[in-house]
């Protein structure tokens, strides 16, 4: 399995929780030096805590379970 394919494992998880809230991520991209592009969009795209759940929920939990991911980006 890809790196961009277990990327993509792990944010259909964190999805549910995203979209209760009205939001969702789309990802964009997954470099091979694990920095991973992704996209906020619906009221995710535009909350005040956005970066708070990027850093703390969406990346956190990406590299708890993929090591190789070293940053996530919002784009």
């Amino acid at each position: 399995m890809s790196l961009r394919e277990r990327v993509e494992e792990v944010l259909d998880q964190v999805r549910p929780t995203l979209q209760a809230d009205g939001g969702d991520i789309t990802l964009l991209d997954v470099s091979e030096d694990g920095v991973v592009k992704v996209q906020l969009t619906g009221a995710c795209g535009s909350c005040p805590f956005s970066t708070m759940t990027l850093k703390h929920g969406v990346e956190a939990r990406l590299k708890d379970m993929i090591p190789e991911v070293k940053e996530v980006l919002s784009i």
